[in-house]
């Protein structure tokens, strides 16, 4: 994805096309790349924006879902952006839900994939000793329903990182925080429409969270995809964006009038 990295403030970011902003928030680790797919099909119509989170630059306090989410909204006042689709995956979806509840008034909907905040399966409770490729690597498959998504690149990627000790305190600082920062009680006084979508085959935050995500979410729509994993957006790219744009052009149409 050869996007410009733009850099505004403290901010980095890209944001392609015109339009109402669809603001995109990656997982913990996630990168750029897991939305280049959408980033491709909505730069057309929308303004699509990926802010990339400081998920190892803040200090070990601030290191936490809220933390991120003060990140967010600093970003969206910098860049005054309104009317905003806000999509988020994993603990992007986390980082979402808890902005839409702090500051719902820039936020016209909600989009989440695999996301936490009421349940996940993390890495489990222990890091293996640094070095490990053959454990990271079958860690990062279980993110795919296919583990051939699970490429060398990208299994390099998460490798570097959990192999650097700071990175990994934070990445713990950071699980450790969606996990004490469970949502269930407050997901009821979310007003905007919300579409969320979900692997059939997700390990990481099974079905069954999806199914309490609507339940909890008044204005919720849910969709499964089969044979899909934690982060449908890269595994089922076409099959995500069909659902994505059905649901964004419903919220362009007026509002019916009575005659």
């Amino acid at each position: 994805m050869n996007y410009q990295i733009k850099q505004y403030d403290k901010f980095k970011f890209i944001e392609e096309g015109e339009g109402e902003p669809l603001l995109l928030l990656h997982g913990l680790f996630g990168a750029l790349s897991n939305f280049k797919d959408l980033v491709e099909h909505f730069k057309t119509q929308y303004k699509v924006v990926v802010p990339i989170l400081p998920l190892f630059e803040l200090d070990i306090f601030h290191t936490t879902v809220g933390g991120l989410e003060k990140h967010v909204y600093k970003f969206i006042e910098a860049r005054n952006y309104n009317n905003i689709h806000l999509l988020g995956n994993s603990l992007g979806g986390h980082v979402a839900l808890v902005h839409v509840l702090k500051h719902p008034e820039r936020i016209k909907s909600l989009i989440l994939t695999g996301s936490s905040g009421l349940f996940e399966n993390g890495m489990g409770d222990t890091y293996p000793k640094r070095g490990d490729y053959e454990y990271i690597k079958k860690k990062t498959q279980l993110t795919f329903y296919d583990p051939a998504q699970a490429t060398k690149e990208l299994v390099d990627e998460v490798f570097e990182i959990t192999n650097n000790r700071l990175k990994v305190i934070k990445i713990i600082s950071l699980a450790k925080s969606a996990i004490r920062n469970n949502l269930g009680e407050e997901l009821q006084q979310i007003k905007q429409p919300t579409l969320l979508i979900w692997g059939n085959n997700d390990t990481i935050t099974p079905p069954f969270v999806a199914k309490e995500f609507n339940k909890l979410i008044p204005n919720s729509e849910l969709y499964f995809i089969d044979k899909c994993g934690h982060a449908p957006m890269m595994e089922v790219p076409a099959e995500f964006n069909v659902l994505l744009e059905k649901f964004l052009s419903k919220l362009k149409q007026p509002a019916a009038t009575i005659a």
